[in-house]
């Protein structure tokens, strides 16, 4: 019976991962239709050319067309995910602000299907810099449900010291807050073509963010493995992010980008994309982990000095 309940309350965590992982996979194709300009190839919804849009004939999938129906086709699972995910936190988690979570999960992933119409029915482009921004965020409320119904957070042990808890706390809040600024950079300067500056300052504001975080992590003691091995990971995305960075700035911005291919670009550009999606994500996720340890911290810190009141632990101190 207690395995059989163990398991059951490992679902959620395993359905916040697989969506969360889809929701990356989502983002991937996303740049795919921005990248070929294949966001309008599909010119109705929430049909496609008439059809519903499950019975759509793969037959016809071609083209710019393949890439806005798969887009389509993905989303929707995504939106099935969270649903079913909800649904499971709704009746196995005991925390009510998790159960919330999970509602509001499945309100912004309507959302962001309705965003994703519009931008197709109102012909608004603005709604496609929104879509795309909105993506990232939505990105980044299933990792932190994927962190929050994880094992980890319901055992952390209260050993797990920290060193300079407060301002490595500070700086962990802080650097997905500067990576998700440089993604609605990023996001301007691709629908818009303006904005490359931030883009280019917000590069470099991430990476000394990233620098400080993950060397102020891997100092930490190195039995904190759940947190070095995302600061590790992090160290790792940014330089490819860096890398593909310029890559893109080269192929797009300098006379080199009309002697290489305009699959190289695209492979550049969608790349760029999803990797910054992946910096997000593993930036949260580095960070409520952190945010978790420094309060187990705080807790058994005021309950000790609550224990060692002249009072004694009988009587209540006065507010």
């Amino acid at each position: 019976m207690a395995a059989s309940a163990h398991a059951s309350s490992l679902w959620p965590h395993r359905l916040a991962v697989v969506t969360a992982g889809a929701t990356l996979l989502l983002i991937f194709v996303g740049g795919l239709v921005t990248n070929t300009g294949s966001g309008l190839a599909v010119p109705d919804w929430p049909t496609t050319f008439g059809y519903n849009m499950f019975l759509y004939p793969w037959s016809r999938m071609v083209g710019g067309v393949l890439y806005e129906h798969s887009h389509r086709l993905i989303g929707s699972a995504v939106g099935m995910l969270t649903v079913t995910f909800a649904i499971w936190l709704w009746v196995t988690e005991s925390r009510a602000w998790m159960r919330v979570l999970g509602v509001v999960a499945v309100l912004a992933v309507v959302a962001q299907g309705v965003l994703g119409g519009l931008r197709v029915v109102l012909l608004e482009h603005s709604l496609a810099i929104v879509h795309g921004c909105f993506a990232h965020a939505f990105l980044t409320l299933m990792v932190s449900l994927a962190v929050c119904t994880s094992a980890w957070w319901q055992t952390a042990a209260l050993d797990e010291e920290l060193a300079d808890a407060k301002r490595l706390r500070t700086l962990a809040l802080m650097t997905p807050a500067l990576v998700y600024l440089q993604i609605v950079f990023g996001a301007l300067l691709t629908h818009t073509g303006s904005r490359l500056d931030a883009h280019l300052i917000g590069a470099g504001v991430v990476t000394v963010a990233i620098a400080r975080l993950a060397g102020r992590v891997l100092q930490q003691p190195a039995g904190l493995t759940k947190l070095r091995r995302p600061a590790l990971l992090l160290v790792v995305l940014l330089a490819m992010q860096l890398s593909l960075g310029l890559g893109t700035f080269l192929w797009r911005f300098t006379p080199m980008g009309e002697a290489t291919s305009v699959t190289l670009g695209l492979a550049l550009e969608t790349s760029h994309r999803v990797t910054g999606a992946a910096v997000l994500a593993t930036s949260v996720m580095l960070a409520l982990r952190i945010v978790r340890l420094v309060g187990l911290r705080r807790t058994a810190h005021a309950v000790t000095r609550s224990f060692s009141s002249p009072l004694g632990a009988d009587h209540q101190v006065p507010a």
